[in-house]
């Protein structure tokens, strides 16, 4: 089977907040399009970056909706699903499928930890089963750090060669190239990197690009990376991704989803970006400002 994918760098979106902590549509309809005027190939709303598990599930439908009545083309959008049930699990991925959605960004039930295999198989395998359309196209969600709970080697594997057209990638946020790499090595498996920083060694291995929490604030940069890969103009990718490791290394020195609100808050001159829902708090003003002009003075952002 020939595989569908998006090809290029994904956005997990970040999640606008009115001060009541709303969800403002209008504030993510605006920086969906931005995203994708600056390079982005697609988006991924309610990811860890878009603070997912702090967003309900009715608050889910509704943004979506409201991004493509906006314009935005289904087909670039990949929301992540992943819950610790199975029934909401189901709603919220129809709904997604329904709208036309490229697929799903699924983590495994996190709830519970040291849970077997075949547990975590199980669950994949009544989600699958609870759709119940062929049009389902699930990317595996890794992130073992955050949720607690990971996905083995020997699971993705099982998983993908019992459900070969609806298990069609997955996200790999972990941070270890060693699996990353054993991630590539899985048949017809399409793998995106959770991070820039190993992207031209997996685009070499067969990776079509990556998802990237800092495409929010950095997008025209890692997105050129990816085309000169692309392009095989490695040694062009190669020194521009120096920029872009330095960019991402600085931002992991801050906590990264209050100081890019914050940074988004500068640029747009918009407060409501500094909003987040507990227990996420907002970085302090002194931080923002200083990380603020460390990137105006070492990087050329503009704020």
């Amino acid at each position: 089977m020939e595989k569908k994918l998006i090809k290029g760098l994904i956005a997990p979106i970040l999640t606008p907040f009115d001060n009541d902590l709303k969800l403002n549509q209008t504030m993510y309809n605006d920086l969906a399009k931005s995203l994708i005027e600056n390079g982005c190939s697609g988006l991924a709303p309610f990811g860890t970056t878009g603070e997912a598990l702090s967003v309900g599930n009715s608050e889910r439908m509704s943004a979506l909706e409201g991004l493509i009545k906006s314009g935005i083309d289904p087909e670039i959008l990949i929301p992540g699903t992943g819950l610790c049930n199975l029934p909401d699990t189901i709603t919220i991925t129809k709904h997604a499928l329904n709208l036309g959605c490229h697929g799903v960004m699924t983590l495994p039930p996190f709830y519970f930890k040291g849970m077997s295999d075949n547990g975590l198989y199980e669950h994949f395998e009544k989600l699958i089963e609870g759709v119940n359309d062929n049009k389902l196209k699930i990317y595996l969600y890794h992130i073992p750090q955050v949720c607690g709970v990971g996905l083995s080697i020997e699971l993705v594997k099982k998983l993908k060669s019992s459900y070969p057209d609806t298990i069609v990638g997955i996200k790999d946020s972990s941070g270890v190239w060693e699996n990353t790499k054993a991630l590539l090595n899985i048949k017809d498996l399409i793998v995106y990197p959770g991070a820039e920083l190993p992207v031209i060694e997996a685009i070499k291995l067969g990776a079509p690009g990556c998802i990237s929490a800092t495409a929010n604030l950095n997008s025209k940069d890692i997105s050129e990376v990816i085309n000169l890969c692309h392009s095989q103009k490695w040694d062009e990718a190669e020194a521009l991704q120096k920029k872009v490791k330095s960019v991402r290394m600085l931002f992991q020195d801050y906590a990264p989803i209050p100081a890019q609100k914050a940074l988004l808050a500068m640029q747009t001159k918009n407060p409501l970006w500094n909003n987040l829902r507990p227990p996420l708090q907002p970085i302090s003003e002194t931080k923002a400002i200083e990380l603020a002009n460390v990137l105006k003075a070492d990087f050329g952002f503009s704020f």
